[in-house]
Order: structure tokens, then sequence, then C-alpha cells
């Protein structure tokens, strides 16, 4: 059990700090005057967002499972 909430804590902490780092990097895209290089920043920037989300996603789903079962059902 200790595993579990190490293994989704830290899958949640990490997505979070991508989830930050990704809109830093998306705001500092609008400060670029080259086009291209805007655009190579703006499309990694949402693929970062995006992929963060989906990690901070399965956190709070395996979490609202744990709860809704109440606990890891061993067999």
């Amino acid at each position: 059990m200790f595993f579990f909430w190490l293994k989704t804590g830290v899958v949640g902490f990490c997505s979070i700090l991508f989830l930050i780092m990704g809109i830093d990097n998306l705001f500092n895209a609008y400060s670029l005057t080259h086009p291209q290089t805007f655009i190579m920043y703006f499309f990694a920037s949402n693929l970062i967002i995006l992929i963060s989300l989906t990690g901070l996603l399965f956190s709070v789903f395996r979490i609202y499972d744990f709860i809704k079962n109440k606990g890891i059902k061993t067999q």
C-alpha cells in the first residue's frame, strides 16, 4: 500500500512540475520574434502541457478508484 501512494504521489508531483514548466514555456514563446522559433516553442509547450495533464489525471483517477473501493484488494 505504501508503494501505491508513493508511485501515485511521485507521478502527480512530477506532472504538476511539468505542467508549470509547460505553461512557463508557453508564456515565453510569445516573447520570441522569429516566427519559426515561436511555432517550435508553442507546439513543444503544448505537448508538455498535454502529457503532464495526462499524468495528473492518472493520479486523480487512481486516488478516486482507491477511495471508491476502500483500499487495494489483495487476493
